[in-house]
């Protein structure tokens, strides 16, 4: 059943006329009209006050799959009141989303090469090629690996905490004031272009990367120059990641404005989301035992540099998995 339908049955139940709705929710009759014949959509803050008058839940009104009548509280009647953004507060996350995303995108290409000096030491111990044993070369290696990480660890927790103030736009349903979803909606408009290059540039480069690992082959049998094209590749991967990361995080930000895509009002509605969040936690947890112990073998170098790329080309999988899983 859609909105339109919806609207019709709650206001007849409650026995009043397109006028009296209208009235209640401070708008007029044609606009009431046009909602039950489905040619506009009420926004945001109408929907709202909807809920709070049939004393139904949101979800029931905006999802066309729910069909049962979803109650709800004094209480959660009482919580259906929106957050407000300004035109000052969307111009001051957008600027730090800008100035943070070059970091963020910097922080997450050192952890993509960490390894590097623990793959290129370890295979040298073990061959002999410097004066320290296989052990001792590759726990100075994990001793480099710890540094990076720690370093990008620094740059990510500044990053956080500009941004915390604004977790409610990934959470909360909000309503911009007047004019601040036209300026989003025009700078991402002029953003389109260099997320479609970034997008395309990251793609293309994240690809030459899987390539790199295919000139193994060409050295079957040298390990050195096989840890060598694995850590090429890595190289390669951290610049293709690196603007993906940059063109994710700004459109990140339009679209958590905007409500759109994972920070749509039909997304924030569903409590079952939580779920994604807690099962990601859990993959990047259990995709990170799986590298280090492997790591700590000293043996298994191809391997470890295999285990980023594929786990970051099955998560969308997983996700999406996850998704089917709750909408049915």
């Amino acid at each position: 059943m859609i909105l339109a339908d919806k609207i019709i049955l709650e206001r007849k139940k409650n026995g009043w006329s397109q006028e009296e709705l209208a009235e209640k929710l401070g708008v007029t009759r044609q606009a009431v009209s046009k909602w039950e014949g489905a040619q506009t959509m009420p926004d945001l803050q109408r929907i709202l006050e909807m809920s709070r008058l049939f004393q139904v839940s949101v979800d029931y009104l905006i999802k066309e799959e729910v069909e049962v009548v979803e109650h709800i509280t004094e209480t959660e009647v009482m919580d259906t009141s929106v957050r407000r953004v300004s035109l000052e507060e969307a111009n001051e996350f957008l600027r730090i989303k800008k100035e943070e995303a070059p970091r963020v995108a910097f922080g997450v290409s050192l952890c993509i090469l960490s390894p590097i000096c623990m793959f290129l030491l370890g295979a040298a111990g073990e061959l002999n090629m410097i004066p320290l044993s296989e052990n001792a070369a590759g726990a100075i290696g994990m001793m480099i690996l710890l540094v990076i990480v720690a370093f990008a660890c620094a740059i990510f927790i500044p990053s956080g905490m500009k941004t915390k103030p604004y977790e409610f736009l990934e959470k909360e349903i909000i309503e911009t004031e007047y004019g601040v979803t036209g300026m989003v909606k025009e700078r991402k408009q002029k953003y389109q272009d260099t997320y479609v290059k970034y997008n395309i540039m990251g793609t293309v480069i994240c690809l030459l990367a899987g390539m790199a690992l295919f000139g193994a082959a060409f050295v079957e049998g040298k390990e050195f120059l096989e840890v060598v094209f694995l850590c090429i590749s890595l190289v390669i991967a951290a610049i293709g990641v690196r603007f993906l990361v940059l063109a994710g995080i700004m459109q990140g930000g339009f679209q958590r404005l905007l409500q759109e895509g994972d920070y749509s009002i039909e997304e924030k509605t569903n409590a079952r989301s939580s779920v994604v969040g807690a099962v990601s936690a859990i993959y990047w947890l259990v995709v990170t035992a799986i590298f280090l112990c492997l790591c700590f073998t000293g043996k298994a170098y191809n391997t470890c540099g295999l285990i980023w790329p594929i786990a970051g080309v099955l998560f969308p999988v997983v996700v999406i998995v996850i998704k089917l899983f709750e909408k049915k």
